[in-house]
């Protein structure tokens, strides 16, 4: 079973993805679609975060913003080392969010079942 990050690590946790969500934002890479910055996970050391997202659009849509993303990580890195106080700014890394996607093909799955009860009522 994974541990638990300490108190002060998650609250670096949600510092870093609020600084990354808010300068996503600001971005004006046309490559970067509507993207949700949905969480961020430090090393226990502090020198690495991975920083989770979704992306709506097509398969194209979703690489796009991908690349759009990786190009910006420099900037990010400084935004974060200017509004996150820490000795050392951790290099960052984006990972798409598997959960948005799972959540999207559980309610589908309900939804065929659903519909299937309702045709065949007596099973």
């Amino acid at each position: 079973m994974a541990r638990q990050p300490s108190p002060r690590i998650r609250k670096i946790n949600e510092l870093i993805r609020e600084v990354v969500a808010e300068s996503v934002r600001d971005l004006k890479d046309p490559r970067i679609g509507f993207v949700t910055i949905t969480g961020a996970n430090a090393s226990p050391d502090l020198r690495y975060a991975t920083v989770y997202y979704s992306a709506m659009g097509t398969d194209e849509e979703q690489a796009a913003t991908a690349a759009g993303l990786n190009s910006a990580i420099p900037h990010l890195q400084r935004e974060i080392g200017r509004q996150v106080r820490l000795r050392n700014t951790p290099k960052i890394e984006f990972r798409v969010d598997p959960s948005i996607e799972e959540g999207i093909k559980i309610s589908q799955r309900l939804r065929e079942i659903q519909e299937a009860e309702e045709e065949h009522p007596d099973g």
